[in-house]
Order: structure tokens, then C-alpha cells, then sequence
């Protein structure tokens, strides 16, 4: 679906207005961002990827901020600035402060860059980091 296809709360069936109003309740925000927007013209795919989405993000065994730099990490990784941008808002709101920032762009451009060394020398796994 192109990004010029973005369902309003106003346009929405039923079925995406109730995804919708999940979305801000969950999230505490007053309008969905784009990125719901465009899935919302496969409510299927809408709804599936907001469940999932809340599941994982939900507070576990890692707290919100901490999911949130790894969301951003990988989002750095993929080259994604839709999700860069949204989840460093995120990784704010839940109390990112600019060191932190810093830091994590740190360790994702070394991770990167020790991952393509790793791999373009073929490194063979040291037995000591095995998995049993």
C-alpha cells in the first residue's frame, strides 16, 4: 500500500477505529501515527501487527526504555527512518536522555562494524561461546 493511502480516524470502518482507539489508549496519544495509517488498508495486517506490537513492547523482564534503544538500534541497522525517528520519540517519552543517545549510536555503529569484520574474515566460533 503506498504511503499516499492513509486511513484518517474520520475515514476508518469500524474495525480499524477500534485498532485505533487501542492504539491511544495504549499508547496515551490523541491521533494514530502514519505508520497505522497506512496499514489500516489491510485491517488484517492493522490488527495483527498492533497486537503483536503491543505484546512485545508491553513492561517484562526488560523495561519499556530498554526495548525501546534496542528498537532503535535495530531500526539504525535496518536503515529505516520511519521507525528511527518514531522510536527514539519513544525511547524520550521513556526517558532517553542525549548521552544515551550517543552512547547507543556508539555501540550500533561498533556492533556493525565488528559484525561485517567477523563475518567478512569468516571467524571461526571459539568453543567458550557455544551454546550447549
Amino acid at each position: 500500500m503506498s504511503s499516499q493511502h492513509l486511513i484518517e480516524y474520520e475515514d476508518a470502518n469500524p474495525e480499524v477505529r477500534a485498532v485505533y482507539d487501542d492504539i491511544m489508549h495504549t499508547r496515551q496519544v490523541e491521533q494514530v501515527n502514519n505508520f497505522w495509517k497506512c496499514l489500516a488498508g489491510h485491517p488484517p495486517t492493522l490488527r495483527r501487527t498492533w497486537e503483536s506490537l503491543k505484546e512485545i513492547m508491553a513492561p517484562g523482564a526488560l523495561d519499556s526504555l530498554t526495548k525501546e534503544l534496542i528498537y532503535v538500534a535495530v531500526s539504525v541497522t535496518n536503515n529505516c527512518p520511519y521507525c528511527i525517528a518514531s522510536h527514539t520519540a519513544a525511547a524520550r517519552k521513556a526517558g532517553m536522555t542525549d548521552e544515551m543517545f550517543g552512547e547507543l549510536q556508539a555501540v550500533v555503529g561498533m556492533a556493525n562494524e565488528t559484525n561485517r569484520l567477523a563475518n567478512g574474515y569468516r571467524v571461526p566460533l571459539d568453543e567458550a561461546f557455544k551454546l550447549d
